[in-house]
């Protein structure tokens, strides 16, 4: 008898081990959607997990296929964080109620105003201005001065030498039709784009794409943020000078947010304050990123506000408006 009590006692003591063990696994793994770069992402991730022993599972999407997914899985959300994109991204979530409120301490003393959403469902981590990365060799070749205005992209020396992101996939693509909506004005813009579509060469899924594909010659200039275009183009050494309009141009504020019903909140509250943090913020240098912690290092040659002509970007009507200026360009464009 004795002997039967001293074996379920050690079965006990091993289940309640390894049932620990199973309990820890899985609350110590974050679930994340990002709407980054796969290399970039890959950066911040493996720092924060290095800080905080916290395993993280992610995908790579772009701002619209990550607001896409979040709607199919909103009865059941299969991630508990969604980083990085643009805040119009995300203020289009917050208006489906896929995000939840969440007002990090860490960023308290810097986001204020459009910085931060005003319910709190996401918060602010970047600055990137919309801006034109141009081949140097395509121009010196064809002995044209680089674009400097939206209405240069129209000229016929561009035609379908010019790439850019879908609106309907791409967060900086949706920034860029938003920002020339409030630049122009809604049927103004639409005509532009009309005028603009035989200089496309070609749509592409992610923001970030056309410019390696300017960097590599296939197309003359791509229609990306500021941090694109040196992270992927003059950092890697391809042949490529940033160039901006001179009529003014929009701008992300990109954003970390956590997801209604998230299956790992406290994880998400944790990282959210990470990506906040001055250490965080500081790798943001890694991709020519402008940090909005005032304590965190800028990279040497990433473009600040400082420096542009910027628009009054308002990303809250461009959030509210997103689904609409969205359809409304599939119709008239026909893509």
């Amino acid at each position: 008898m004795k002997c039967i009590r001293v074996i379920l006692s050690i079965s006990f003591i091993l289940l309640s081990i390894l049932g620990g063990q199973s309990t820890t696994k899985a609350a110590d793994v974050l679930h994340l959607y990002t709407a980054l770069d796969p290399n970039e992402a890959k950066i911040y991730v493996e720092a924060f997990t290095k800080d905080t022993n916290i395993k993280v599972e992610w995908v790579r999407l772009s701002a619209g296929e990550v607001l896409t997914r979040l709607k199919a899985e909103a009865k059941n959300p299969q991630v508990s964080v969604w980083f990085g994109g643009s805040s119009d991204e995300f203020t289009a979530g917050r208006k489906e109620g896929l995000l939840t409120p969440y007002p990090s301490p860490v960023g308290a003393s810097f986001l204020k105003g459009t910085l931060k959403d005003l319910q709190d469902n996401w918060s602010g981590f970047y600055f990137g201005a919309i801006g034109f990365g141009n081949n140097t060799n395509w121009f010196a070749k064809n002995k044209l001065p680089f674009p400097t205005s939206w209405q240069d992209l129209i000229r016929p020396e561009f035609k379908a030498n010019i790439s850019i992101a879908y609106p309907y996939t791409s967060g900086t693509s949706y920034t860029t039709l938003a920002t020339l909506v409030q630049l122009m004005g809604e049927d103004k813009a639409f005509d532009y784009w009309k005028k603009l579509e035989p200089n496309i060469h070609h749509y592409n899924t992610s923001g970030s794409a056309c410019i390696t594909q300017a960097g590599l010659g296939e197309i003359a200039i791509g229609i990306a943020f500021s941090h694109d275009i040196l992270a992927k183009g003059t950092s890697k050494g391809y042949p490529i000078k940033a160039t901006f309009p001179s009529e003014g141009t929009g701008y992300e504020i990109g954003v970390v947010g956590l997801i209604k019903g998230a299956p790992e909140p406290e994880l998400g509250k944790k990282f959210i304050d990470w990506v906040l943090s001055k250490r965080a913020q500081d790798l943001l240098q890694a991709w020519f990123r402008i940090p909005l912690n005032p304590q965190a290092e800028v990279a040497a040659g990433a473009t600040k506000a400082s420096e542009l002509k910027l628009i009054n970007y308002d990303a809250e009507w461009s959030g509210n408006n997103n689904k609409r200026l969205i359809e409304k360009w599939r119709q008239i464009i026909g893509k």
